[in-house]
């Protein structure tokens, strides 16, 4: 079974600089897991590899789509599937790192995504729940799917709302339980990687990140996304990008919208923490505050490699 290593964790934790540690030591090559790399124009706020650290070693799905076009986890799975597959037969290591945790569990647990094909029924559906979410709460549209489908609403939280919402557009489009869907073996063998550290240091070098985006220029980035739509692209709901908007309609200081950036990325790293903890089968380490070490971690996956 082909071998797939998986660097994961919240921002800020140091994910790129170990993945080109690692890249180095094994031979490997990164396939982005973030869902908002992929798109083009869009680098600080993602907080991409820089054009320096991708000459290190080869990186994969990242500047593929313009922020209008809508990727989606399926196009994900396909896409990353099919590069470990080549990567493995170059004999080199395939590397998953980022932070979007539905990406990563659509490898590792070969989830059926359904009938993923995005087309205008998909939109319909997406809009007609969102609305219902807005009109009468998120509570009652995952009771809709609980009505229609009580498995998969077991295992779906009432707060993540967009894959509420995909389950009944599954259902909807295929007729079938969502639960019901094909379900498959895993298909390669994963070793994960969980970077993290002490919450008040991590949302410390969160606070400290987003100043440093500032100064990169996240400002002009965010500005030239707005003017080609803003929130109206796939691209526009991105955190750092999002709050920003209010700034450039007039509505809000730029202090408060840097403000709302920092709090709104510590609340998703928070959340990032909890998803890989309960979802993934993680190896934890702590480099932030060396409590343990990259030859700790070089050493764990070695052994990995060896087995």
């Amino acid at each position: 079974m082909q071998k797939v290593l998986a660097i994961v964790g919240p921002t800020a934790v140091g994910k790129t600089a170990l993945s080109l540690e690692l890249g180095r030591r094994f031979n490997g090559e990164v396939i982005s897991g973030d869902s908002m790399q992929v798109y083009c124009g869009l680098d600080i706020g993602t907080a991409k590899a820089t054009p320096a650290e991708r000459a290190q070693l080869p990186h994969h799905l990242i500047d593929i789509c313009q922020p209008s076009d809508r990727y989606s986890v399926a196009q994900f799975k396909a896409a990353a599937s099919d590069l470990i597959e080549k990567i493995g037969a170059a004999d080199h290591l395939p590397m998953i790192v980022g932070g979007t945790g539905f990406y990563l569990q659509a490898l590792t647990h070969a989830l059926a995504l359904g009938n993923d094909h995005f087309d205008d029924q998909s939109a319909a559906i997406r809009q007609r729940w969102h609305a219902a979410a807005k009109r009468e709460g998120k509570e009652a549209v995952w009771q809709a799917l609980r009505d229609q489908d009580p498995a998969a609403a077991a295992k779906i939280p009432v707060a993540n709302l967009r894959r509420v919402i995909r389950a009944l557009e599954v259902i909807e489009k295929t007729g079938q339980p969502f639960s019901a869907q094909p379900q498959f073996a895993p298909a390669y063998d994963f070793f994960i990687i969980g970077l993290t550290t002490a919450r008040p240091v991590l949302y410390q070098r969160i606070n400290d990140r987003v100043d440093q985006m500032m100064a990169a220029g996240l400002l002009e980035e965010a500005r030239r996304l707005y003017e080609a739509g803003g929130e109206a692209l796939p691209a526009g709901k991105g955190i750092g990008y999002r709050e920003l908007f209010p700034y450039f309609a007039g509505q809000v200081s730029l202090e408060a919208a840097v403000e709302k950036i920092k709090l709104d990325s510590r609340h998703y790293a928070k959340r990032q923490l909890t998803w890989f903890r309960n979802q993934e089968d993680c190896h934890w380490f702590d480099l932030v505050a060396h409590t343990n070490t990259t030859a700790e971690i070089e050493a764990a996956v070695s052994a990995w490699l060896k087995k």
